[in-house]
């Protein structure tokens, strides 16, 4: 639960911040007031903050990164509102446009919503080198969609064929530069120590274990589950009564460390001596979709992540997958004799 006079709703963009105060009693909002988005107008929102009262923003990058951190100086309680969860909750209202004005107005109602039922998260502030491996990782991302697409425009244009050569040589340079910035920076850096470990699992590359290790270092999930969720590869259950829905994954959270897992998870199948080649060949046999049965596989390997970050060790691909053991006829019709197949119990 999150007492909290009131919630502050802060849209940020670019050039401008729209803050509205919803007051916790009666679950309205108070007033609304725009002001720059630069230290000034950051420091006069603190001013007009009531005592007690907490903001809710949405992620936008480095616009909302900078009030967040100015908030934080100033000992401002500055909360996460999910994007997913926020777009919903907007659309949900009975309003008939989209500004800066109604979307802080939405938040703040937003914010009350959630103070007493579900208590939103704090707002997430990464350290140095984890920021600075999310971009050298968000730059490596863009030169490699680059990279691909000029190599499918060599083959379809000849004429061309030679400027774009050296294009692609000189992009390929630039990816291995990355590449040796982003290797030595999780091994300088004693909080990303388990990438090295990552690797060794099938299918997990220097990318994606570098991914990981940052994102498990600065996230501290307590459960493999949380993780799991985070990614997005969590199921979603959509059952009524005796209709059974379709069971899909949430595909929420970070959509790039889950398209990582997911290629990873294709990787780790055509591996040789790849203990989760039997996983994916076992959720196949459940009748699960090739798609399906990756995704089950992505989602044991976030958690092999996990528990290796988690417990630091090592390692070890016979714990990966153990097949069933067969039951012995004494073994089944022992755990028949429970007091529900015995019969009533005697009453006398």
């Amino acid at each position: 639960m999150v007492n909290a006079a009131g919630i502050m709703g802060i849209d940020v963009s670019k050039k401008e911040l729209a803050y509205a105060l919803g007051d916790a009693c009666s679950k309205r909002v108070v007033w609304e007031r725009k002001v720059p988005n630069t230290p000034a107008g950051v420091r006069r929102i603190l001013e007009q903050s009531p005592p007690g009262t907490a903001w809710v923003v949405e992620p936008t990058g480095r616009y909302s990164i900078s009030l967040v951190k100015q908030a934080r100086q100033a000992d401002q309680r500055v909360f996460l509102a999910p994007p997913r969860k926020a777009k919903m909750f907007l659309a949900s209202l009975p309003q008939r446009a989209k500004t800066d004005r109604l979307d802080s107005r939405g938040l703040a109602m937003f914010g009350l919503a959630r103070m007493t039922l579900d208590p939103l998260a704090p707002y997430p502030i990464k350290s140095g080198n984890v920021e600075r491996l999310d971009q050298l990782l968000s730059a490596r991302k863009g030169l490699s969609r680059a990279l691909s697409k000029l190599k499918q425009q060599r083959s379809e244009l000849p004429h061309a064929a030679e400027a774009l050569k050296a294009a692609v040589a000189d992009l390929g340079a630039h990816i291995k530069a990355l590449d040796k910035q982003i290797a030595a920076l999780t091994e300088e850096d004693p909080d990303f120590a388990v990438a090295k470990e990552l690797m060794k699992v099938p299918g997990i590359g220097k990318v994606t274990a570098a991914a990981v290790a940052a994102r498990l270092s600065c996230k501290r999930f307590s459960h493999p589950d949380q993780f799991v969720a985070y990614v997005g590869l969590d199921l979603v259950v959509c059952d009524s009564g005796q209709r059974k829905g379709r069971h899909r994954i949430s595909k929420q959270g970070d959509a790039e460390l889950r398209r990582l897992l997911f290629l990873c998870a294709q990787a780790s199948t055509r591996a040789s001596n790849s203990p989760f080649k039997a996983h994916y060949e076992r959720e196949l046999h459940k009748g699960l979709t090739t798609t399906g049965a990756l995704c089950a596989v992505a989602r044991k390997l976030a958690k092999v992540c996990w528990s290796l970050h988690r417990h630091q060790s090592r390692y070890d691909p016979a714990r990966v997958y153990q097949p069933p053991t067969p039951r012995t006829r004494a073994e089944d019709g022992a755990e028949d004799q429970t007091p529900e197949a015995a019969g009533p119990a005697d009453s006398s």
